[in-house]
């Protein structure tokens, strides 16, 4: 039965070729007029042309493997997909940012293999992925510390988790208030379809309180939002370019992004010990702003997107989290 449909399939690519063909070479002779007789030669060249350009079309092309998500995990991607296809030359990934929302909503209506998010999955699209029968698994892949990020020029160099919700609140608006000069604050966030936001709008902003479904008396942090004065940058990029410009701008993104051309601030949770975005910090539990980053694999990828995790959580994938100033897992 198998080399029966095998070759019903082949007869059946067969022909279409030769339909295919069939109208190019019927183009060719009754549709466009040459200021010159063809010979026999040059209409088999054309022939001959016209059929590897078809063979060429007709040949299934080894698929990429899809990976969009976190804007944090980015340029990580770029560099793990690079050593992966050194050491896998048919396999070729593409990487791609958005969001960390972006790329969860991708895995669950099918047009992605693996969602990058730099938060967990919520209940809500777990539901999602149960209800469409899928069946997505998830892989804490590397530690990442948020920085907090001002202009080198600003005296301010530390800052509570109270001051930032503050900041981000609106409550706080100028420099003078936490230590700095006399300027106000142009405050900047990440978009709200990014993992960056919500993590750093449930854990900072909001000090960590979560409002229960039967609390009649939530805390009022629980449902704090951000200020309206509050500026969305759509990326980490954009972020870095703007505070790095502006004297009077802070900002956060995860600590790979840091460079010379920001400062990031130390950051305290009860105002007594301050620590630095780092990986020393972050792996031992130190800086009050870190979290792991997740990878989630749709098993209806097959065994390339398998694959690639293992690659990831091997210790040839750790070393390349490490080497982009992120936490290995392993």
């Amino acid at each position: 039965m198998n080399n029966l449909k095998y070759s019903r399939t082949q007869a059946s690519k067969g022909t279409q070729r030769r339909n295919i063909i069939s109208i190019f070479r019927d183009l060719a002779k009754y549709h466009f007029t040459f200021p010159f007789k063809m010979s026999p030669w040059f209409m088999r060249s054309i022939r001959l042309l016209l059929i590897l350009l078809i063979v060429t079309a007709c040949r299934e092309s080894k698929p990429y493997l899809k990976i969009s998500g976190s804007d944090t995990m980015v340029q990580l991607g770029q560099i793990l997909s690079k050593v992966y296809s050194e050491a896998n030359p048919d396999e070729k990934v593409s990487i791609q940012g958005g969001g960390s929302g972006t790329g969860i909503a991708a895995l669950l209506n099918g047009s992605t293999d693996i969602a990058s998010a730099s938060r967990e999955m919520k209940p809500k699209e777990w539901d999602q992925a149960k209800a469409k029968n899928l069946d997505i698994k998830e892989y804490v892949m590397a530690l990442d510390a948020l920085a907090v990020v001002v202009h080198p020029s600003n005296k301010v160099s530390k800052l509570t988790i109270k001051q930032l919700s503050d900041i981000y609140a609106g409550k706080v608006t100028n420099w003078k208030e936490v230590g700095g000069d006399d300027r106000e604050i142009l405050v900047i966030s990440r978009e709200n379809n990014s993992g960056t936001h919500v993590y750093f709008k449930e854990h900072v902003l909001r000090q960590g309180k979560e409002a229960k479904k039967d609390d009649a008396n939530p805390d009022p942090l629980a449902k704090l939002e951000f200020g309206s004065k509050v500026t969305y940058g759509v990326s980490s990029q954009a972020i870095a370019d703007q505070v790095k410009t502006n004297p009077a701008a802070i900002g956060y993104f995860g600590m790979g992004w840091i460079t010379k051309d920001t400062k990031a601030v130390e950051v305290s949770k009860d105002g007594k010990a301050f620590f630095a975005p780092t990986a020393e910090n972050t792996s031992n539990k130190k800086y009050p702003i870190a979290r792991g980053l997740q990878m989630y694999l749709s098993t209806a990828s097959g065994e390339k997107g398998q694959k690639f995790i293992d690659f990831v959580m091997s210790p040839a994938g750790q070393k390349v989290v490490k080497s982009q100033d992120f936490v290995p897992v392993k």
